[in-house]
């Protein structure tokens, strides 16, 4: 297995003489985790790893992907594949983007800049946390032909969030994430035990100089009680109002909110549990994305977060019909190893998974991956 092969892929490949050969190579997704925990700082690796709670959705995230099965043709000429496909009309190379996470600069000292730097090498989107360690504008600087989105929060202080749309919006990002999912934020352990905080050398660079210097408690990198618990349906209608950008609602897990984001004008959906760290106990994104999918009935985009971790899990989430998956904490673990290029390794071996599974799977390009290839027996 992965995990037993990587402690041995962090040490140099000594002969007897004691001449070294060089790094073993990362082989999956796991080596990059082990590799992350063990030369990130307890409190940092505490924080990208958390879940909510008991972690009970956290994990359920992986699991559930390991109890899909999949139905495989054979016998159909796989020799030429093709993974590439569309999101909001716009092609990528893959059906993988990056999903939000705040704070890389505690994973690399480049931070956002490297994540924006590898997806746009691998020609992928990126979603941009508002929590991010650089600036909007120093990611689309260091990544100018880049395809982005940007995650978005609505604050107590409108203006604030008003003020973030406009900006990302004349730097060319070319659509809104609104996440749903964070009226508070969750209870994570391990970050309550760590007094977690940015150290002093970061912040969070997109509120650079917005909120004055107090005493007062602070919650990731800002001001506590800044998040707006009020947001409700009629917030999607204000953002409309003040941007042409297309919005995706982050953090949907049920038919019935679907259904209503529909009804509401939303461009797509992502559906999200928050990488398990908001409510614990509710269902892995995966399980959730079939009931998704059908009430929406192709009307809207639908995508998932939360759990992939190889190439069969791409294959098995666009099977049960999300038009895309992103990948939180993977991303972060390939920045703790080598910045950007660490990131372009992990992106570049879940492509090289994802065309793999497809064609064991007898598909030999996104347009043919469909309901037929789950089991659902198993499920």
């Amino acid at each position: 297995m992965c995990q037993e092969r990587s402690s041995a892929k962090r040490m140099n490949n000594c002969n007897r003489e004691g001449v070294c050969c060089g790094e073993m190579q990362m082989v999956c997704l796991t080596d990059f985790e082990e590799y992350a925990k063990e030369h990130l700082s307890k409190a940092t690796w505490d924080y990208y790893a958390a879940g909510a709670d008991e972690c009970c959705t956290r994990d359920d995230n992986l699991l559930a992907y390991k109890r899909i099965r999949l139905r495989p043709r054979i016998l159909r000429d796989v020799s030429v594949s093709d993974t590439r496909t569309t999101v909001q009309g716009t092609e990528i190379s893959f059906p993988v983007g990056i999903a939000p996470t705040a704070f890389h600069c505690l994973a690399w000292h480049e931070g956002e800049v490297a994540t924006a730097r590898a997806t746009e090498a691998l020609n992928t989107c990126y979603i941009t946390s508002t929590y991010s360690t650089c600036s909007v504008e120093e990611i689309v600087a260091a990544a100018p032909n880049g395809y982005r989105w940007f995650q978005l929060y609505v604050y107590r202080d409108r203006k604030l969030s008003e003020q973030m749309v406009h900006r990302v919006e004349a730097l060319g990002y070319k659509a809104l994430v609104l996440t749903v999912d964070v009226p508070y934020t969750g209870k994570r352990r391990n970050d309550i035990r760590n007094q977690f905080k940015l150290p002093p050398h970061l912040k969070v660079k997109n509120f650079d100089g917005v909120f004055q210097e107090t005493a007062g408690p602070e919650e990731y990198g800002i001001p506590a009680n800044t998040l707006d618990p009020s947001i409700s349906w009629k917030d999607v209608y204000w953002l409309q109002s003040i941007t042409r950008l297309p919005i995706i609602i982050k953090g949907i897990l049920t038919k019935e909110d679907a259904e209503l984001a529909v009804e509401h004008g939303v461009q797509g959906i992502i559906v999200s549990n928050h990488g398990g760290r908001q409510l614990d106990g509710g269902p892995a994104s995966i399980d959730a994305l079939p009931e998704i999918v059908d009430t929406v009935q192709g009307r809207i985009e639908v995508y998932v977060d939360g759990g992939i971790r190889t190439g069969s899990d791409v294959l098995k989430a666009l099977a049960l019909g999300a038009k895309c998956v992103f990948i939180g904490r993977p991303a972060v673990w390939g920045l703790a190893y080598k910045g950007e290029e660490g990131v372009r390794d992990v992106l570049q071996i879940l492509n090289d998974e994802f065309r793999l599974s497809m064609a064991l799977s007898g598909c030999r390009n996104v347009a043919e991956i469909n309901r037929n290839l789950i089991q659902f027996s198993k499920l």
